[in-house]
């Protein structure tokens, strides 16, 4: 295995429940692991995230200098975001830029789980198109 990439298996989207973190053993709690923390991760980071029906975020927060994706897989919730109240489930990705005030819960009538990725990223503004790839047609898939 090369040196440069690492691999987690998160388990199925039912299993989530059960990891257990935070980014501090004060904000720690049930249904989030922080995967970043468990991979070599640079320029990124990442949460696996799985809240009960009627459970929510009980905090509301906003980065200066981190912008997030919250992608949302299963169940039914909402963002609160400034002031506006935005419904969630599988399928919405909310992008959330610096200076946003975020909160989020679990519709207490969800038929499932909320769970969701929250992809955390910060630093210099990416191209619209990569600018630093190599491409190799004549490579052969491994398969």
């Amino acid at each position: 295995m090369s040196d440069n990439y690492d691999i987690a298996e998160l388990g199925g989207l039912d299993d989530w429940r059960q990891h257990f973190g935070g980014f501090r053993p004060e904000s720690s709690r049930d249904g989030r692991r922080v995967v970043d923390h468990e991979l070599t991760m640079q320029f990124i980071g990442m949460t696996a995230n799985a809240f009960e029906p009627g459970e929510e975020a009980g905090y509301w927060h906003a980065h200066s200098r981190i912008e997030e994706a919250y992608v949302f897989l299963a169940g039914r919730g909402q963002m609160g975001l400034d002031d506006e109240i935005i419904d969630v489930g599988p399928g919405t990705v909310a992008r959330v830029g610096q200076g946003v005030w975020r909160t989020w819960r679990c519709l207490p009538d969800s038929p499932e789980q909320l769970r969701w990725l929250c992809i955390r990223a910060g630093g210099t503004e990416l191209p619209h198109l990569p600018d630093d790839s190599t491409r190799d047609n004549d490579r052969p898939s491994p398969w």
